[in-house]
């Protein structure tokens, strides 16, 4: 964890390289987005990319990642996401402690995510 935080330079978080959009996100060959909301929040309003096969989604609560990080692939794009990107900033580090990358962190968080999947940006990428 040590040398994860001191990674975490002012150069290194205004170089914006923990961060990842969704128009980025939906380019990637195969890619993993992490939703770390509660189960109550991701049964309310699921996210489900079914129109980009190349974009697994899943939902790990954050406070499950301690026993369910090992789930993730360790080959392929994570991109963490919740509302207002605070638990997917905890998560991010966590799992940049376990050596998993790439990990980014959705910028926009879940606003983002449903803005990108609107009717006329979501025929852009089909």
């Amino acid at each position: 964890m040590e040398q994860v935080l001191k990674s975490l330079t002012l150069e290194f978080f205004g170089s914006g390289a923990h961060k990842i959009t969704p128009e980025k996100l939906f380019e990637n060959k195969a890619a993993v987005l992490l939703d770390v909301r509660s189960r109550e929040e991701a049964a309310s309003v699921s996210i489900n990319l079914s129109k980009h096969d190349n974009i697994e989604c899943r939902n790990i609560p954050v406070d499950e990642i301690p026993d369910r990080w090992e789930e993730l692939p360790k080959d392929r794009l994570i991109a963490v996401f919740c509302p207002a990107n605070v638990r997917s900033s905890i998560v991010y580090a966590f799992l940049l402690t376990k050596g998993l990358e790439p990990v980014k962190v959705l910028e926009g968080g879940y606003a983002a995510i449903t803005e990108a999947v609107k009717p006329g940006r979501l025929l852009k990428h089909l």
